[in-house]
């Protein structure tokens, strides 16, 4: 695993890599509050096979914050993610996302959906903001607020904060959750501020998934879905029932995991990716 540091549009970026460069590339696109190491277990399992390319989104980890919080709205965080690719000299690529992560995913298939060789989907892009039904205001707000929330000890933050309604742990795992936390006055914050996950949420908002879903431009997709909690299950059936019919994915419910799904199972990300990218070679 190699990191490093990238300057594109003016903030610092940070990378994460795994894998040689002759192999085909999967580049990985994390959620709201996370790291590139997000992907840690699945990229360790990969890299003999792929070269693998992550980063920290602005805001997230080592990265630095977009200073206009209309960079987030997903056409111009495309056009960005754009350069960003074309920097670390990555013409084709599989794309592989999770949660709001995919949000971008799928608005970058819309006009540069000819370097994607395939996707994959774990937990986001399909649930729709007009379908859950609450308000830019409301959300917004909470994440303000919910990313300024401190523990007083490493054990309170990997508790509440990193592993909480996550099924398992494992060495790698907790390396990842080191990613997450700012360390300041005897006080582990998240690493994310609430400003970014604001601003993140009000452009989702402004972007609704519903709108531009159509427009997608893929020959291979797969949502990898959660389906716990159950309570949340019918919103999750008709969201993801609704986002097939826009796109023509092919979704999948994962049983008994909940939305870390490639924390809590990373061997079914993996058999997915072996079933059906490693056929294929990213020129």
């Amino acid at each position: 695993m190699r990191r490093y540091m990238i300057h594109c549009q003016d903030i610092d970026i940070r990378v994460t890599e795994w894998g040689e460069r002759d192999k085909p590339v999967i580049f990985c696109l994390h959620g709201l509050g996370s790291t590139a190491l997000s992907f840690i277990e699945v990229a360790d399992k990969l890299q003999n096979d792929f070269r693998i390319l992550a980063i920290d989104a602005p805001g997230h980890g080592m990265s630095q914050s977009f200073r206009d919080d209309h960079s987030y709205d997903f056409p111009r965080f495309c056009e960005w993610l754009n350069q960003v690719l074309d920097m670390l000299d990555v013409n084709r690529f599989y794309f592989l996302s999770h949660s709001w992560g995919s949000f971008i995913h799928l608005y970058y298939l819309i006009n540069q959906g000819e370097r994607v060789d395939g996707s994959i989907l774990i937990d986001g892009g399909y649930q729709s903001k007009r379908l859950r039904g609450n308000s830019p205001e409301n959300e917004s707000s909470f994440y303000e607020k919910d990313f300024e929330d401190f523990c007083e000890s490493w054990g309170e933050f990997e508790s509440i904060a990193v592993y909480d309604g996550i099924s398992r742990r494992s060495p790698l795992l907790d390396l990842a959750a080191q990613d997450l936390a700012l360390h300041n006055d005897n006080r582990y914050y998240w690493h994310a501020r609430g400003s970014t996950g604001a601003a993140i949420i009000r452009s989702m908002y402004r972007d609704e998934v519903l709108d531009f879903s159509s427009q997608v431009q893929t020959n291979s997709m797969i949502l990898l879905r959660a389906t716990l909690p159950e309570s949340d299950e019918p919103f999750k059936v008709d969201a993801s029932s609704q986002f097939a019919k826009l796109t023509g994915a092919t979704v999948k419910a994962v049983p008994s995991v909940s939305h870390m799904l490639h924390w809590e199972n990373p061997d079914r990300i993996v058999q997915e990716i072996k079933e059906n990218w490693v056929i294929s070679v990213s020129v």
